[in-house]
């Protein structure tokens, strides 16, 4: 028998969900294809709008101003470059695969896109005569469907480093590419905990499941997970490893210009968004109000087209973060910046996994030894609880006995560096390292003054 577990089969053994999902019964095709033109424009309009967002805060934050010359307050400034954008030249390496250096940016744009349709982005709303949700669509693992997406995004960047017919643009790609799947992995696995707590893998289902109390709280350590790789999935600093301007020029993208760039360009914030819509859905309660806006009118703040204010606000708030790293940490070492996640992201997450299964388990009444106890108005199994600690204490102080063992392993094999060194030892001459200092040569020749030439001071 097949060892093999689908992503369906894992959907049936979760806690079977008790919230609703959208009903799409009142949405025909013509209102569908409208909603898609709704969010395709209302991505457009925000990425125009975030990039002076941006541009404004970090000049803030830098002491300078900022766009301030096209339009009121330089709103008009980002319309202004991609007038520029498509209106230059458009010139392509000699040595490039034309059809691939034409198919990467739009891999990576028209994928950033596909990725918001299953965010609900409001309640259920009437729309030229029909009951429809605020949402473009949705399915039992739609959640799954966004990382496969992203998944696919994936393969405009290897492409387009390779179809550049250069070497430093296929650096760029391939290592951008081991950024995003290294991060991928930790991103899906913060998510299972919101699966377990919502029992379903449904957008809207995750959304309902909110309505008592948000998983930032019981999946916090979740939440923490997925802000730091959505932010390495979108190459965005301290995390833009893939265009290290010193190391790689411009990344993957170096050999690209006009509008095939603005694709590049376009599908980085659109990115942006769609990872910010997707921890908004899953930690932030999606488009539901607040908990004290919430109880105002018995839920009236709730309906209609009050929750797409609510997701973009928190949408918003999350685009806020990402331009507040960008203007306030330096550029990590890749090195460290993968050491990170491969060897602390993954594994603490599989280890919460574990404790968020325990304690869902105890929820469920299969373990009830120490009774209840009460937080935050919400009941646990006390057991529940003392496992969950017990299991992160032995983690952390796992965690640190490892790192110290590792760092005496490092240190044991570094090879001893002397204090002082003669710089002609190997035939050519060698600057010292910071620590160590020159060796005087009692063989080299001492320069006088007036015949010497540049033959005589040769050493």
């Amino acid at each position: 028998m097949s060892s093999i577990v689908t992503a369906s089969e894992v959907v049936l053994a979760l806690p079977a969900a008790d919230n609703p999902s959208a009903d799409f019964s009142d949405t025909p095709f013509w209102l569908t294809l409208v909603k898609a033109l709704v969010i395709f424009v209302y991505l457009l309009l925000s990425t125009l709008l975030v990039i002076w967002f941006e541009r404004r805060v970090i000049g803030r934050m830098q002491q300078r101003p900022g766009p301030n010359r096209n339009g009121p307050f330089g709103l008009l400034q980002t319309l202004a470059d991609g007038m520029k954008l498509m209106l230059k030249e458009d010139n392509r390496p000699a040595a490039a695969d034309v059809v691939v250096y034409t198919l990467a940016p739009i891999i990576t744009a028209t994928m950033s896109f596909v990725a918001f349709a299953i965010m609900p982005m409001g309640g259920t709303v009437s729309m030229f005569g029909h009951t429809t949700p605020l949402q473009l669509t949705d399915t039992p693992v739609a959640v799954l469907v966004v990382l496969a997406i992203a998944g696919i995004g994936i393969y405009g960047v290897v492409l387009a480093g390779w179809s550049s017919g250069s070497t430093y643009p296929l650096i760029g790609g391939l290592r951008s590419t081991a950024q995003m799947i290294s991060y991928e992995i930790a991103m899906g696995l913060s998510l299972v905990a919101v699966f377990l707590y919502a029992g379903s893998m449904s957008t809207s289902q995750i959304v309902d499941a909110q309505r008592d109390l948000w998983f930032v709280v019981p999946a916090f350590f979740s939440f923490f997970v997925y802000t730091i790789t959505m932010v390495g999935e979108t190459n965005r600093l301290p995390f833009d490893l893939a265009e290290g301007e010193g190391e790689l020029t411009g990344g993957f993208h170096t050999e690209f210009g006009s509008m095939r760039f603005a694709m590049f360009f376009l599908g980085e914030y659109i990115n942006m968004f769609t990872v910010s819509a997707l921890a908004t859905t899953m930690f932030l309660g999606g488009p539901l109000a607040p908990p004290g806006i919430a109880a105002i009118n018995d839920g009236m703040f709730n309906e209609g087209w009050w929750g797409l204010l609510w997701f973009t606000a928190k949408l918003w708030m999350f685009m806020f973060v990402f331009v507040w790293l960008r203007g306030s940490l330096p550029r990590v070492r890749y090195d460290q910046f993968m050491r990170f996640g491969w060897k602390f992201l993954i594994p603490a997450t599989l280890v919460w996994v574990i404790l968020v299964a325990f304690f869902r388990a105890g929820q469920n009444g299969w373990i009830d030894v120490l009774g209840d106890v009460e937080v935050a108005g919400r009941v646990f199994p006390g057991s529940s609880l003392l496992l969950v600690g017990v299991v992160a204490v032995l983690a952390l102080v796992g965690g640190w006995l490892w790192d110290a063992r590792a760092e005496r392993k490092e240190a044991a094999a570094r090879p001893d560096t002397p204090d002082e060194i003669d710089p002609y030892a190997g035939g050519h001459p060698v600057p010292p390292l910071p620590g160590q200092r020159l060796r005087e040569r009692s063989d080299a020749p001492a320069l006088t003054s007036g015949s010497d030439t540049k033959e005589d001071a040769r050493v």
